[in-house]
């Protein structure tokens, strides 16, 4: 996609109101002391998309449901030229914060809103989407509603794909609320290369970087990828702590562990060679129904999430993991098991759009830094299908994914500014 002119016309006001009064509504009614609970194809991410619909139906916007339940809500154009899509989902972790997903929803309808409210018509239709179970916490796949948007939902993930707190099938959630699980089997697609001329994801940023740099918006250059082991396991040999010899013991713990500081080393050495990289192990345990203070620990479970911005670093360490276990594995006489090996593709953003993005802000008066992203998005999947992709970040306080996110509506205005003036330049040109 071409870089996108600077220009300085009459700007529609983002309905900033709008959004602030939906984030109030989505915190009462899907939040409690413990924090905001979205679940996918749950209640609490129903009610959030009913709630955006009947705000869209009010705007006048046309509504369109598709076979995964995802929304698209248009402000129609002059012709049927491939359509600016903004978009994110609506769903949360469990006790997660307010605006993870909804600020992107949120923004793209204040943007709708404010087209509507100045009388605009863009020469492309102006879409919002609200894509669903984007939090991969409750299905163990990612990105299901935007590949079910693009055709990309693999026919036997609907029956074997099982939400983690009700053992229940993909495909039944989505048939229980008035899906069609049958036409996502056959790949049908809401939206494709052909008729999206660019996807634009607002989201907050979920690490810390606009906080420490004091800067209220940013722009993604590109979105991680991972591989996954949600499931794993390090297995040894219960036996008796004051019994058991060192020479004859079979330690998870010690194995477990010996693999976090091997790995800790390995990401050491290629960040230090300029990879981008993460490491995280982020659940590590002995089970409670069989460890005892008196017991060489017999099993350890364990997650691992490895992210890059590179495929070939992402195999790298993958080979490296694997051949580090089996070296753990002879030294200290356990076994691993790795369990389901699932992950996602690099995303890199358009250049057309990044650049586009930041003359936006440019001309907004807003200093918006580029920044690689290292969470999953959305916008990933559009990337990798070949629709032109592009994020802005937005500052936010005390990470995410728990009850205390913090986005300013300051910050929120800013960016909403910033998509605006962006969009107004797209569907102002002549398809």
């Amino acid at each position: 996609m071409s870089a996108v002119r600077p220009i300085d016309p009459l700007l529609p006001s983002p309905d900033v109101d709008l959004a602030e009064r939906l984030f109030g509504e989505l915190r009462a009614r899907t939040g409690d002391s413990g924090g905001i609970t979205r679940a996918s194809y749950g209640d609490g991410e129903q009610l959030a998309h009913d709630m955006v619909k009947r705000e869209a139906q009010a705007l006048g916007l046309a509504i369109r449901v598709d076979a995964g339940l995802n929304l698209a809500l248009t402000l129609p154009g002059r012709t049927r030229a491939p359509a600016v899509v903004i978009g994110s989902h609506l769903d949360s972790v469990p006790c997660g914060g307010n605006y993870d997903g909804a600020a992107g929803v949120l923004m793209g309808l204040a943007v709708a809103a404010g087209f509507r409210k100045a009388g605009l018509v863009p020469s492309r239709d102006l879409t919002v989407l609200v894509t669903r179970a984007e939090e991969s916490t409750w299905f163990n796949a990612s990105y299901i509603g935007s590949r079910g948007v693009l055709g990309l939902i693999a026919a036997e993930e609907l029956d074997t794909v099982t939400r983690s707190d009700t053992g229940r099938s993909l495909g039944d959630h989505i048939a229980a609320l008035g899906g069609d699980p049958a036409a996502l089997a056959r790949g049908e697609a809401m939206m494709s290369p052909a008729n999206v001329a660019c996807f634009i994801e607002p989201h907050i940023e979920q690490g810390p970087q606009l906080i420490a740099d004091d800067r209220p918006v940013g722009v993604v250059t590109g979105i991680r990828g991972s591989f996954r082991h949600r499931a794993a396991a390090c297995l040894g040999a219960y036996g008796h702590s004051g019994t058991t010899p060192h020479a004859l013991r079979r330690d998870a713990v010690v194995g477990a562990s010996a693999l976090v500081m091997a790995l800790q080393d390995l990401w050491d050495r290629l960040e230090a060679a300029g990879e981008d990289l993460t490491v995280t192990l982020g659940q590590f345990a002995t089970d409670p129904r069989e460890h005892a203070f008196s017991k060489v620990p017999g099993r350890v479970d364990f997650a691992l999430d490895v992210r890059s911005q590179s495929t070939q670093t992402l195999e790298t360490v993958k080979a490296e993991a694997y051949a580090i276990a089996t070296r753990i594995e002879r030294q200290h006489r356990v076994r691993f098991d790795w369990g389901p090996l699932s992950g996602s593709r690099p995303a890199v953003m358009d250049a057309g759009v990044v650049d586009g993005l930041v003359a936006a802000a440019e001309a907004q008066g807003v200093a918006a830094p580029r920044m690689p992203c290292g969470a999953g998005h959305d916008a990933a999947v559009f990337a990798n299908a070949g629709i032109p992709s592009g994020m802005l970040f937005i500052r936010n306080a005390n990470g995410s994914h728990n009850p205390h996110e913090h986005m300013a509506m300051a910050d929120f205005a800013a960016a909403a500014n910033v998509l605006s003036r962006f969009c107004l330049e797209i569907c102002s040109e002549t398809p």
